[in-house]
């Protein structure tokens, strides 16, 4: 039978820790990035609040302000798509940071499942082969089934990416299209 030392359980309790933090670090810089984006779009919006109110109370007529209005539409609509790829590029860079973490963690666990699970088999009493063989056997399609999750996972998100990208150059166009049509008429 195999035992943790207390040398072993306080190493494998130092490394949950520091993974701990590590991931928790991870969290707060994605945290950081998104308030300074925020920010940003915070100056950015006072700045351009000041400079249209002050372009609305210089309009001389209902067609010149038609006419700012119609050019305040595209920008407006760009901005809203630029911070929403901004927001996700934020979100998404910290999901990979804490997934790959995560992933390395899993992996590194595995690993030790795996030791102790051969190291439990060298030891065990003859005539348990098979139930060895067994506890093995289960311990490989555990990690199958997570690979295939996982793998399922990733082409979600990237399906998810490639939707949202299609989707904000999708109204991009379609507010420069708008913008276009009222500058015609």
């Amino acid at each position: 039978m195999t035992t943790f030392t207390a040398e072993q359980f306080l190493a494998a309790q130092k490394a949950n820790v520091e993974t701990l933090f590590g991931l928790t670090n991870k969290a707060f810089e994605g945290i950081e990035k998104l308030v300074e984006l925020n920010l940003q779009v915070a100056k950015t919006s006072l700045t351009e609040a000041a400079e249209t109110t002050q372009a609305a109370l210089s309009v001389k007529d209902a067609q010149e302000l038609l006419t700012l209005q119609a050019g305040l539409l595209q920008p407006a609509a760009e901005k809203a798509a630029a911070y929403s790829r901004h927001l996700y590029d934020i979100i998404a860079g910290t999901n990979a940071e804490v997934s790959k973490a995560a992933e390395a963690t899993l992996a590194e666990g595995q690993q030790k499942v795996l030791a102790l699970v051969d190291n439990a088999v060298k030891n065990a009493p003859a005539g348990t082969g098979s139930a060895a063989a067994l506890v093995k056997s289960a311990v490989a399609a555990a990690n199958n089934a997570y690979e295939s999750v996982h793998k399922a996972a990733k082409q979600a998100t990237e399906v998810a990416e490639a939707n949202f990208t299609a989707m904000t150059n999708t109204a991009v166009k379609a507010t420069q299209s708008a913008a276009k049509g009222k500058k015609a008429a």
